[in-house]
């Protein structure tokens, strides 16, 4: 039970009955009742009164070693309640935005195991994610052949359950009437396939042929006086984005002495004469290039995808499937995921691959959970677009998912910078053109129809971001500090998303080996003066520390900082770990997190960790763990003397019933705590707690220096917050009769407190009035 500090502490001194937390007596508390003259020095001294002398907290407290004295700790956390700091209340914003994005973050990864193996595994089989088309090229060229027979085999496998895509007879049209067709289309989307059946009917509609070959020097086409090896023949040139294949029949076209128009007018001619056909295929490198000189001799058609589930349902079913057969497949689709496996990659050649399991009778959850698994496509990804454009964009997008392209282009660029060598002029980069070539993986979402807003970028798989980022900081060793740099440069940006985004990527860079992460820039940015990087090192931490295999490491490591010494330093490493274990770390172990908070307080006459343990309480609290929370005020104010311990830990009890509740920026998953915004929690959750509340509010008001904060706290209950919470009012009235039932002198300080607000002159409270009637009631 809690007692009155006058006769429990042996610090108080013998002189108790003129001390501040008394009530007045005689004289002055008639005159109290009568609305006359108050004793400040004895009643309710004024803020700017009742600690004469005191002056701001240190500027350089956070600077300056040595212990920090209890007066500037407690000016600190009163005056920050109602002055703010600008830099450290953002902090704490993007955090509350970090850790809403990482519990989601963790939710998507649930059941999910991304590890580093298939990363690092250079024989991992890619199933057919990436290989929609062309595949077979790959293998070992004839020594001196130029072109390669397309055999029977393939021929039948593009041929025979073809789905047609949108305009194909335009194209077919196109091809017939100009000879060269450049088709152009993302990765995937059925290139080769669409290419072979043209060449074959277009070959056909002109009295039969020689069938298709593989043009596998592309360039030699445009050398003057290149003929067709074969005569009557319809020939594909596969020009994918970035291979050297392009590179050189766009140095071939561009070097030529009569490039444009006359050159490709050269090539019609020659296979006009020759009974030929040549379909270029490609993405955006060809598309530029047919668009420049001489594309007006050559017909172009850019390929709309096909629905990847109309090639599964050909494949699986032919040409005349029946209505149950349908309904059988697609049930079979939802049910293994397939359907959003192909939303996520929809090509025709995962299509394909995926009706070939299904036709095989094979584990179909098992193909989709391998279709699915981003360290594939991640890895094959980053074997085929390596140059910088790419993969600064990629992980810009890692990082800032979910942000408006033009934050994440501008991020992108300034990621670009980090990895090429310094340019002269404002490059000329254009993201948005090679989006769906480079990186089918991204969506832009645009806003509902109707509405205004930026086009959001967004991959297609949840996890893909992760996966990402932690390829590039594994393996891409040469860019690792090109892409530190960037990621601490945008924890300070201006936008409080793009901060909290960066502080979650860190994190998962954190997950592959806490350790190094730790000693590589963790411990450097939890200690800096900078609040930006303090609370991302917070956020880093509670990222890292989610998945049960780094759990152990980030727990020691927060309790080793919280344990430092009087240094600045130290305490500001104290200071993000309280801050950590206040997030998502707090949520999952609330005792360990509390132990923390513990180590960080106790540090016996230094209190410059007082505000960031303060902070981590309500964090804590914001979390739904506020029986974890109050279980340890009371176990650390327990002596109920004046020793630092147990003022600090009433001190940040005040503190937390103090600071109204703000309703997160994102919109959280957890509905099974109501808050009502600009209502603290803890009065909020008074009737669940209330006899916890009530031994810690008896012990915060019977004692100075905390009560005068304890008083503030409790008059702005009463008059601010009662009339904003339905019922608060009836929850304070059986909690103030719980203080005043106690021994010592609680009711009588109470009822002068009510007397004295209830009857105010400039603002007397009705919420005061009634309490103190329902103390008298009470007696």
């Amino acid at each position: 039970m809690s007692e009155d500090s006058s006769s429990e502490s042996a610090r108080s001194g013998a002189g108790t009955a003129d001390r501040r937390d008394d009530p007045p007596r005689g004289k002055d508390k008639e005159d109290a009742k009568r609305g006359g003259a108050v004793d400040e020095d004895t009643a309710e001294p004024n803020k700017d009164d009742r600690t004469p002398g005191t002056e701001s907290p240190r500027a350089d407290a956070e600077e300056y070693d040595g212990p920090v004295s209890e007066k500037d700790a407690l000016l600190s956390l009163t005056e920050g309640i109602g002055r703010g700091d600008a830099e450290r209340s953002e902090a704490l914003r993007a955090g509350a935005i970090a850790d809403e994005i990482a519990r989601r973050l963790s939710a998507d990864a649930s059941g999910t195991h991304i590890g580093t193996l298939a990363l690092f595994n250079a024989d991992v089989s890619f199933g057919g994610g990436f290989h929609a088309g062309g595949a077979r090229s790959g293998g070992p060229r004839p020594g001196g052949v130029s072109v390669l027979a397309i055999d029977a085999a393939d021929t039948a496998d593009h041929t025979e359950l073809f789905v047609a895509p949108e305009d194909y007879g335009e194209a077919l049209d196109a091809l017939c009437e100009r000879r060269v067709l450049v088709l152009t289309g993302v990765p995937g989307s059925g290139r080769e396939a669409a290419a072979v059946n043209l060449l074959g009917e277009a070959l056909a509609m002109a009295g039969g042929g020689a069938g298709c070959h593989r043009l596998l020097t592309p360039a030699t086409v445009l050398d003057g006086g290149w003929e067709p090896p074969v005569k009557h023949s319809g020939y594909l040139a596969a020009l994918d984005d970035g291979s050297p294949v392009v590179e050189k029949f766009t140095s071939a076209f561009l070097s030529g002495h009569s490039h444009g128009t006359a050159q490709w007018a050269a090539v019609v001619a020659t296979l006009r004469a020759t009974g030929c056909f040549l379909v270029l295929t490609g993405g955006h490198d060809l598309e530029v290039l047919a668009t420049g000189p001489g594309g007006d001799q050559v017909a172009r058609h850019a390929l709309a995808p096909v629905d990847p589930l109309a090639v599964v349902e050909r494949r699986v079913l032919g040409h005349s499937a029946g209505a149950d057969a349908t309904a059988d497949l697609h049930s079979l689709l939802e049910r293994t995921g397939a359907t959003t496996a192909l939303r996520e990659q929809p090509s025709a050649g995962n299509a394909a691959w995926l009706a070939s399991k299904i036709r095989a009778d094979a584990d179909v959850a098992a193909a989709v959970a391998q279709l699915r698994d981003p360290s594939e496509q991640v890895r094959a990804w980053f074997n085929q677009y390596g140059t910088p454009d790419a993969v600064a964009f990629a992980l810009a997008a890692a990082v800032l998912e979910d942000c408006g392209y033009l934050t994440v282009a501008d991020a992108a660029v300034k990621l670009r910078a980090a990895l090429t060598e310094p340019e002269s002029a404002p490059p000329d980069v254009r993201f948005g053109d090679r989006l769906g070539h480079e990186q089918q993986w991204i969506r832009l979402d645009l806003p509902a129809k109707g509405s205004f807003g930026a086009p959001r970028v967004r991959f297609r798989n949840a996890l893909l971001g992760q996966v990402i980022l932690a390829y590039a900081w594994n393996l891409l060793d040469g860019r690792r500090d090109a892409v530190l740099d960037w990621l601490r440069r945008l924890l300070s940006h201006r936008d409080l998303d793009v901060r909290a985004r960066a502080a979650v990527a860190a994190g998962v860079l954190a997950l592959a080996d806490p350790h190094y992460a730790v000693h590589r820039f963790l411990t450097t940015w939890a200690g800096s003066t900078s609040w930006p990087l303090r609370q991302g090192a917070a956020t880093a931490l509670s990222v890292a520390g989610s998945r049960p295999e780094t759990a152990e490491a980030v727990w020691d490591v927060l309790h080793q900082w919280a344990r430092g010494d009087a240094s600045a330093y130290q305490r500001r490493l104290a200071g993000t770990a309280a801050h950590a274990v206040g997030g998502l770390l707090g949520r999952t172990a609330p005792g360990r997190a509390v132990a923390v908070l513990r180590s960080a307080l106790d540090r016996e006459d230094d209190w410059g960790t007082l505000p960031s343990v303060a902070w981590g309480g309500v964090h804590l609290i914001h979390q739904g763990q506020t029986s974890a929370v109050l279980d340890a005020y009371l176990e650390w104010s327990e002596p109920q003397d004046l020793s630092p311990m147990v003022v600090k830990s009433l001190s940040a009890f005040v503190f937390a019933v103090s600071q109204p509740y703000e309703e997160p920026v994102l919109d959280a998953a957890d509905g099974r705590h109501v808050r009502v915004p600009g209502v603290p929690v803890l009065l909020g959750e008074l009737p669940r707690h209330r006899a916890r509340l009530a031994e810690l509010w008896a012990r915060a008001l019977a004692r100075r220096p905390v009560q005068d904060a304890a008083l503030d706290a409790l008059h702005r209950w009463i008059d601010d917050y009662a009339g904003k919470s339905p019922g608060s009012l009836d929850a304070i009235e059986a909690l103030l009769v719980s203080v005043a039932g106690r021994p010592g002198r609680h009711r009588e300080r109470l009822t002068w407190w009510l007397e004295k607000w209830a009857r105010d002159r400039e603002k007397p409270s009705a919420g005061a009035a009634r309490l103190l009637r329902a103390l008298v009631r009470s007696r």
